[in-house]
């Protein structure tokens, strides 16, 4: 299960499907986001693609020695646009792939422009979301719905972004979803609706033990998405921000013209790759090591002789300038990293965050909150992210001092605005909403692990905060997940360890619980567990979120169909 694969094969397929020839790919926002997410452009130039174009672009070429791929969202605005492109063709012949599953009555409008025939291929291509990592996908939706409900026109993009991720993949699922959320109710009606319409798409081989999607909402854990983060990849989208693998530098002190905004890719950059997952500390020290490496290679390259020595330098040109960029970025990326850290005080921050969240005496984080408040080091930012987590954490203490910190936010100079995400945090995830016990307070088992792990002394006190989501998939693995909490739709049940699962988080999913996941996945052989939400958050987006309620022959392995004109 490799959500990154599954979208390249359908890239690769459509680009095959259109013969040898120059061609142009043609797409929409989303699905330009979703092909730039898996394929670099020079990837894309061998296979002879050699223009890339928007259907809302005004004002494009006619090129009628361009074979066009269209690669689109079934939506009506893309419908009527590809009508208009039809009935005037830009290109000599048109093939073209959906994204997602398409009305006949949509496919009646295109076959109707097509006087000129142009169109030689219209097929569904289950590729209608954006795959991150392998494991992890994301919708790149904020603000699911108002209140507790789902705005209409978001459930439908959320079922049609879910139930293609489970046709790329070949799955037919056994639906499990979160009892206390009536939205993870919803979304797992609709898209077992989705999946009895289109049973024909869905009937892949059995297997022994049948696949599981469990869906679940966010406001269950409101903590993990506040918390600051000491791995690579989920650091850097803390504090520098990643939109769909690209990282805006612009604001670096002294930066150069060509690094101001960097690519971040796993696919293409192999430092990144190994590093994804290490902690801040480790980072350092293997950036030195890309930095030894590069300073050996180049100083290798500095003799250059002989006929022999130009012959290996051109050789290898491509190489060492490719490992130039590597290491520049990093060094770049790290540097910045390190500098935020120490200018905002992060380390005594995440360390106060990480405490009220685990262990929690309550008077001590108090204090140390307060203190925090008080360091003009300290951003507006992490002030409020800890009155959050106070909150959140200490909602039925009987000292509970909300409303003395939220006065001190005020007299520091933190907006209104900010100040209101304190309350709108509780409406969001607190106790009355989430529906289950997040800090476990009342857990024996819980409390006694919390106590020695305490005693024995935490081998990182910044990363010792485990999301809920990883109690949640280890009873699931174990059988031991409760059904008054997770119940199944309808009324088959799992007796048997499950092996695939596909977990979705209504209100958006973190780079911590992507780790999570990621370690699930390797220290379970045999178990695959790929993780989606509608976003991908940091603090950032997580306030967003909050204030928005409160406010040929196709390969066995591959699903699509084809449509008749």
């Amino acid at each position: 299960m490799n959500v990154i694969l599954a979208i390249k094969q359908y890239i690769s397929k459509m680009i095959e499907e259109a013969g040898p020839g120059m061609k142009v790919l043609l797409m929409d926002k989303e699905t330009t986001s979703i092909v730039s997410m898996v394929y670099a452009q020079s990837e894309i130039l061998q296979k002879e693609v050699y223009l890339f174009e928007r259907i809302d672009s005004s004002g494009r070429e006619a090129m009628k020695h361009l074979k066009c791929i269209c690669f689109l969202r079934p939506i009506r605005e893309n419908v009527e646009l590809l009508a208009q492109e039809l009935r005037m063709p830009k290109y000599g012949l048109y093939y073209i792939y959906f994204s997602s599953v398409i009305s006949k009555q949509e496919v009646k409008v295109l076959a109707e422009a097509d006087d000129q025939e142009v169109v030689r291929e219209v097929q569904e291509f289950y590729g209608d979301y954006v795959a991150v990592n392998p494991h992890l996908f994301t919708l790149n939706i904020i603000g699911c719905g108002p209140g507790l409900g789902w705005k209409t026109d978001l459930l439908t993009r959320t079922v049609q972004g879910l139930t293609s991720v489970l046709l790329s993949l070949k799955k037919c699922p056994m639906i499990r979803y979160q009892n206390s959320s009536e939205m993870a109710r919803r979304l797992a009606e609709n898209v077992r609706q989705m999946i009895n319409k289109e049973a024909a798409l869905f009937e892949f081989r059995k297997t022994d033990v049948a696949p599981v999607l469990l869906v679940l909402d966010r406001r269950a854990d409101a903590v993990t998405p506040l918390l600051n983060q000491w791995t690579y990849q989920a650091m850097v989208h803390e504090l520098l921000g990643i939109h769909n693998n690209r990282i805006n530098l612009s604001n670096v002190p002294g930066i150069s013209k060509d690094l101001q905004e960097v690519v971040l890719s796993a696919e293409h950059d192999e430092f990144y790759a190994n590093n994804l997952y290490m902690n801040f500390g480790e980072i350092g020290t293997n950036i030195k090591e890309l930095m030894d490496e590069f300073q050996k290679k180049s100083k290798g390259q500095a003799k250059v002789e002989s006929i022999a020595d130009m012959k290996a330098f051109v050789e290898n040109y491509p190489q060492f300038r490719k490992m130039s960029g590597t290491v520049a970025k990093h060094v770049t990326v790290v540097g910045e990293l390190s500098r935020l850290v120490a200018k905002l005080s992060l380390l005594e921050v995440s360390e106060t965050e990480q405490e009220l969240v685990c262990q929690g005496d309550h008077s001590a984080c108090l204090q140390k909150i307060r203190s925090l408040i008080g360091n003009e080091k300290v951003q507006h930012t992490d002030v409020l992210r800890l009155v959050m987590l106070y909150a959140l954490r200490y909602e039925s203490h009987s000292n509970n001092d909300v409303s003395g910190l939220v006065e001190a936010l005020r007299k520091r100079g933190v907006s209104d605005k900010h100040r209101s995400m304190v309350h709108a945090v509780l409406e969001y995830g607190g106790k009355k909403t989430r529906g289950t016990d997040l800090f476990r307070d009342g857990d024996p088992v819980a409390i006694t692990k919390r106590f020695l792990k305490g005693l024995k002394g935490v081998e990182n006190v910044y990363t010792q905060h485990q999301p809920l989501l990883n109690t949640v998939l280890d009873q699931l693995l174990k059988g031991k997940l409760k059904e008054s909490a997770y119940p199944y739709l309808g009324t088959s049940q799992l007796r048997d360890r499950p092996q695939d699962i596909v977990v979705f988080m209504i209100g958006g999913t973190t780079y911590e619980e992507s780790f999570a996941v990621h370690h699930i996945n390797r220290s379970n052989p045999g178990v695959r567990v790929v993780l989606g939400g509608t976003t991908v958050h940091n603090f950032k987006s997580f306030l967003e979120e909050i204030s928005q309620p409160v406010h040929g022959q196709t390969p066995s392995h591959m699903t699509t169909r084809t449509v008749h004109w």
